[in-house]
C-alpha cells in the first residue's frame, strides 16, 4: 500500500495531507489559492496519484508559508509512500508543452535533496499566485521527499501555459520514477545498495 498522510500544523499554517501512488488521478484540493490549487490538481492528474489536500494559512499576509508548507507536506507524505524505494524505476523525465510553452522535468528519488528551477516567468503573479512561491514550493518538497530534482521551462510567452507545463511535466516525472521495475526484481536501484 503506496499510501501517506501527514498533518504539519504550526503557526502560520495548519495543513493535512494524502497521497496514494496507485490512485487514478483524484485530487481534493483547498489550499486557498485557486491558482495554486490547478497547479496541484495537475500532479494528481498527471502523476496518476489520488491527493487531498487541506490548508488554512497565513493569506492576509501572504501566500508564501502556504504554498511552502504544502510544498513541505507533499514532500513528507510522497517520501512515506514511496517506503525503502526497492524496484522503483528511480529516475523520472517528462517534457510538456502547452501552447507556446514547453517544460522539461527530471527527477531522481536520490535520498538526497537537491533543486535546481531555471524557469523566467513572465508575470509575477498568476491568479492569486506570486509566482516567486513555485521555486518554493519545488523546495519545500524536495526537502522533505529527499529527491533530486530539475526544473526548466524552456519556451514561453504566457505564464499560466509556463507554470502548467512545469506541474505537469513535474507529475508524469514522479509517476514514471516510481513505477515499479520489474527486472530491478525488488532490489534497491542503486550500487550502494540504499537511497
Amino acid at each position: 500500500m503506496r499510501q501517506a498522510e501527514i498533518s504539519r500544523n504550526t503557526l502560520e499554517t495548519r495543513i493535512r495531507v494524502s497521497i496514494d501512488l496507485d490512485g487514478t488521478g483524484k485530487a481534493t484540493l483547498a489550499t486557498g489559492i485557486g491558482f495554486f490549487d490547478h497547479m496541484l490538481e495537475q500532479i494528481a492528474r498527471h502523476g496518476a496519484f489520488d491527493i487531498e489536500i487541506e490548508a488554512q494559512g497565513d493569506l492576509h499576509i501572504d501566500g508564501h508559508h502556504t504554498v511552502e508548507d504544502v510544498g513541505i507536506a507533499l514532500g513528507q507524505a510522497f517520501a512515506k509512500a514511496v517506503g525503502d524505494k526497492k524496484g522503483l524505476t528511480r529516475y523520472g523525465h517528462a517534457y510538456v508543452p502547452l501552447d507556446e510553452a514547453l517544460s522539461r522535468v527530471v527527477v531522481d528519488l536520490s535520498g538526497r535533496p537537491g533543486l535546481v528551477c531555471d524557469v523566467a516567468f513572465t508575470a509575477g503573479m498568476i491568479g492569486g499566485l506570486d509566482t516567486q512561491l513555485v521555486f518554493e514550493f519545488f523546495q519545500g518538497f524536495v526537502n522533505h521527499a529527499l529527491v533530486t530534482l530539475h526544473v526548466d521551462n524552456l519556451k514561453g510567452r504566457n505564464a499560466h501555459h509556463q507554470c502548467e507545463t512545469m506541474f505537469k511535466a513535474f507529475g508524469r516525472a514522479l509517476r514514471m520514477a516510481v513505477t515499479p521495475d520489474i527486472r530491478l526484481a525488488g532490489s534497491i536501484p542503486s550500487t550502494k545498495g540504499v537511497l
